[in-house]
């Protein structure tokens, strides 16, 4: 029976419920806007990096978005209103377009209103700008769940306020840095716990539109360090292209790894990833560092500010920092599905 509840669990993690740049020095790392260089720790490995964020500023973003005031961020609610509207805040203070127009990006298979938020940096090559990389996280949640010593708000704090923040922190980097040569499309997908309803969305809306998509990354329930594990995240997907190899190098250290129960639960096909591999066939993958062992809150009320750690989620932002920029910057498409 153990068993068999661990499977049904997995099936519903991710899919949550879808039955569904100039390099400064030798390095070749990135510095930030600041200038700013040193290293991050990516579990007992020392690897080369940015110092861009840090714990408090992590923690102000989650300490928000994972707050009751949002009421566990349903899509269709207030709560998540909220959210959407301090998410277009971050992008209209740093300077991201609107993508479609505006900021958001509404669904057209719900009775509520429902929408992605979506923008764009674009790249400063004239010619490989026109190559977009798509960086995203699903920033609702379930809202509210089964009563625990009388609180019912599903907060959403690993799943997924971790992923928003990263990728909130990363947009900010790249806004103030301006040396992606490739045009960045920063997506925040609504929905997801409802089937990947956001995702899917956008994923055909861009195809339908001739959006020339060179590689997605997905960041999903990133608020907790794996335990034992010698990189700092897996990759869903792990055998289907060469992208662990790929973040390894510009990374200069093994942050990227294989989990086998990611494998095994074809995790691959349950998060916002998904729905970008099906319509392009371009390698499309998520990171995560749920481990299985390392949280049990898991679409509880459980899943609070106070579990995250928020020293782990600067460094995992730091380090994934110098990763992005090389694939945005590299001559060459290289990321490649086997």
């Amino acid at each position: 029976m153990k068993k068999i509840i661990q499977f049904v669990f997995v099936l519903l993690l991710f899919g949550c419920g879808a039955t569904q740049s100039k390099s400064n020095g030798d390095s070749g790392v990135p510095s930030g806007p600041s200038g700013v260089k040193g290293s991050v720790v990516a579990s007992n490995i020392a690897v080369p990096g940015l110092v861009f964020t840090n714990s408090d500023s992590v923690g102000k973003i989650m300490g928000f978005l994972a707050s009751d005031e949002l009421n566990g961020r349903d899509a269709g609610s207030p709560g998540i209103e909220k959210a959407a509207q301090y998410i277009e805040g971050v992008f209209s203070r740093n300077g991201i377009q609107p993508f479609f127009g505006t900021f958001r990006d509404t669904l057209d298979n719900s009775d509520k209103p429902m929408y992605n938020i979506v923008g764009v940096l674009e790249g400063t090559d004239p010619d490989l700008k026109d190559e977009f990389i798509l960086i995203g996280a699903h920033y609702d949640h379930i809202g509210t769940s089964t009563p625990v010593n009388g609180d019912a708000i599903a907060n959403g704090a690993n799943d997924n306020a971790s992923g928003t923040t990263t990728v909130l922190e990363m947009l900010r980097y790249f806004a103030q840095a301006k040396t992606n040569k490739r045009s960045l499309v920063f997506a925040f997908f609504t929905a997801e716990e409802k089937g990947l309803w956001g995702s899917r969305h956008l994923a055909k809306r861009l195809k339908e539109n001739d959006f020339n998509l060179y590689t997605m990354l997905n960041f999903e329930m990133v608020g907790v360090p794996m335990v034992d594990k010698d990189y700092l995240a897996y990759v869903t997907g792990y055998g289907e292209s060469n992208m662990a190899e790929v973040c390894n190098t510009y990374a200069q250290g093994n942050i990227v790894g294989f989990l086998p129960s990611a494998k095994e639960f074809n995790l691959f096909m349950r998060s916002d990833n998904f729905p970008f591999h099906k319509e392009f066939n371009v390698p499309s993958q998520t990171f995560s560092t749920f481990d299985f062992t390392n949280f049990d809150h898991y679409h509880k009320v459980g899943d609070e500010v106070s579990e995250m750690d928020f020293d782990h989620m600067a460094t995992l932002i730091n380090t994934f920092i110098p990763v992005v920029a090389g694939i945005a910057n590299a001559t060459e498409q290289e990321i490649k599905y086997n």
